[in-house]
């Protein structure tokens, strides 16, 4: 029966000698369809194949399949459990997809076993950076005591005629004591301890190149303290800004130049976005994108996807739902493309998938999921369980099962339990066909499109990193947020104007305050979508960081987009700057439309 369950998918890199060390090759990583009881034999020959048959400079040589810590791969860490792939992912409890083990020759990893002759306690069998013992994550595996090392012994690392061979006494001839021993057991120790908080890799995409992944060592500062900003910021290192994929929109009907621009031709997701809006009467109007009209855009495009034929239930947590229609124009890939699109090219996410749907892109485990009967929004479902539901007792559930068997049939939860609490397995079952498995194709195009510029991949690697920014989230922009946001750009210190400035400035940090409180005629995501073409924080942040300058010019605050830079009135009083400030926001272009 093993060899009749569905393949899964991890990632197979390459490591190669680099001066004394191993390290992955960047550009070499690829996914890999196995069976979960495969042995550490079974996947090295496929991984080894695989590698041969995309890569030319593959040399048909003995190879060997390594951790991430450059360790052979032969036991599961800390035990003596032979590897097998499901074992290891129990193990590190991440799922199939965020799985990335290396190859390299046997010549190459019998030469990092040892760089030099000597077999001093500072000798390591593969030099890579790991972080230190008392890390947060080194308990990630339960390892045993030195007294019981699970780990093959050195000279058991390789066998046949590519294996390393044992140093068995120092240069000047004394042979090595207990004492030796037992701290290079320790090492030895700490390596497979410390492989385990390697962060899974950020995946790069290129169209013209091979997946890129990134490893990072959990000890790195930046690693540690990892934010979405830094993500996106490697994913959009591959944007390019001499070519441009040009968007004319009318702010009016969002989506029919956006589709439009999405399914031209000459677009390519690795260009810069170049966007020119234009009035309903069809005048361009005067600005060209530098910034400022396109993250306007992306954030009107991603607020439009919400009511799309494509989703389904609530608005703060939609789900996918098959639409033939929708299916023949492939909507479901152009939505996902314009997803990723526009969070690499740093715009908002959509803020509203459901965590069920979010969890099943990313790869978590379906035993996982809840979800809620008041989403189903078929009611003859929705009914039809809430009786299952409400069922008191077997002879109850029996007849509501038997009432409703065609429909449970059709959802292959068809069963009549023996208990009454078994009602709940039915029930989720039945949840996780109507919000996933009959929706297989929608959701399968769907991440087709989120893998433009390698989206998905950041996704399932750093998918709690993400949620906020693909759900809806309790976290909403709040006055002090917006106040830190801005630069002040005040004028020389002890001069009429400064004193001028600074008064204004407490009548912007109160209006801040009265439009959290609903006491003016905006909220706050109005005033930033104002001032950057953005109403939330995006995953990427604003670039480059918004300033408020003070102006005589108008009497009404202005805005330059590109720049994103607001100019506020030097009004006298406090109450003549809430009115000219709601009056000029409330009638700025697009207003209203998000």
């Amino acid at each position: 029966m093993l060899h009749n369950l569905p393949p899964v998918k991890i990632y197979v890199g390459v490591m190669r000698l680099t001066g004394d060390s191993l390290k992955p090759v960047r550009g070499k990583s690829l996914p890999l369809d196995i069976q979960p009881h495969w042995s550490s034999e079974q996947l090295l020959a496929a991984a080894v194949k695989k590698h041969m048959d995309f890569n030319q400079d593959m040399q048909d040589v003995v190879h060997v399949l390594l951790y991430p810590d450059g360790r052979q791969v032969r036991n599961i860490p800390g035990t003596n459990d032979p590897f097998t792939v499901q074992k290891y992912k129990e193990a590190i409890g991440k799922a199939y997809q965020r799985i990335t083990l290396y190859i390299c020759t046997a010549e190459d990893f019998e030469t990092s076993c040892y760089t030099g002759q000597s077999s001093s306690e500072d000798d390591s069998v593969v030099h890579v950076n790991l972080p230190s013992v008392e890390s947060e994550l080194s308990d990630t595996v339960v390892w045993d005591t030195p007294d019981n090392v699970s780990t093959p012994k050195t000279d058991n690392i390789l066998q046949g005629p590519s294996r390393c061979q044992q140093p068995e006494s120092h240069q000047d001839g004394q042979q090595s004591t207990p004492q030796d021993q037992l701290r290079s057991s320790q090492n030895l120790n700490t390596w497979y301890s410390n492989y385990t908080t390697m962060y899974a890799p950020i995946v790069v995409d290129s169209e013209s190149e091979t997946d890129d992944h990134i490893d990072y060592p959990a000890e790195h500062p930046q690693v540690l303290n990892l934010t979405a900003e830094d993500i996106v910021s490697d994913l959009a290192s591959k944007i390019t800004n001499t070519s441009y994929s040009r968007f004319n929109i009318n702010r009016a009907n969002i989506w029919d130049g956006a589709i439009r621009g999405f399914k031209r031709p000459s677009y390519d997701p690795s260009h810069e976005i170049l966007v020119k809006f234009t009035d309903d009467e069809g005048r361009a109007e005067d600005a060209v994108d530098t910034g400022g009209p396109k993250r306007e855009f992306l954030t009107l495009l991603m607020d439009c996807l919400r009511s799309r034929r494509i989703f389904d239930g609530p608005d703060d947590r939609k789900f996918l739902t098959f639409d033939c229609a929708a299916a023949r124009d492939d909507e479901y890939f152009h939505v996902g493309r314009m997803i990723a699109t526009s969070i690499v090219h740093g715009g908002p996410g959509p803020r509203f998938l459901s965590e069920m749907l979010y969890d099943h892109l990313t790869g978590k485990s379906t035993a996982d999921f809840e979800a809620r009967i008041e989403d189903i929004t078929d009611d003859t479902m929705r009914a039809s369980l809430l009786e299952i539901s409400s069922a008191a007792t077997l002879v109850e559930l029996h007849a509501v099962i038997d009432k409703h068997s065609s429909l449970l049939q059709m959802a292959g939860c068809l069963q009549y339990p023996k208990v009454v609490l078994d009602k709940k397995i039915i029930m989720k079952d039945f949840m996780q066909w109507y919000f996933i498995y009959r929706n297989h194709f929608s959701i399968q195009r769907f991440k087709d499109g989120l893998s433009t510029l390698n989206m998905i991949h950041a996704l399932e690697q750093h998918a709690s990193i993400f949620k906020t920014f693909m759900c809806s989230s309790v976290e909403q922009l709040t006055s002090t947020i917006l106040e830190n946001l801005f630069e002040v750009q005040l004028s020389e210190q002890g001069t009429t104007r400064r004193q001028e400035e600074t008064k204004v400035l407490a009548f912007w940090r109160d209006y801040l305050l009265d439009t959290e409180d609903k006491q003016t005629g905006l909220s706050l995501p109005d005033i930033l979508m104002f001032a950057t073409g953005l109403c939330s924080l995006p995953p990427s942040g604003i670039k480059p960081r918004p300033k408020l300058v003070f102006q005589r010019v108008s009497r009404f605050p202005c805005s330059r987009t590109c720049a994103n830079t607001m100019e506020i009135p030097l009004s006298t009083t406090y109450e003549e700057f809430q009115k000219d400030m709601d009056f000029g926001i409330q009638n700025s272009p697009g207003f209203g439309l998000y």
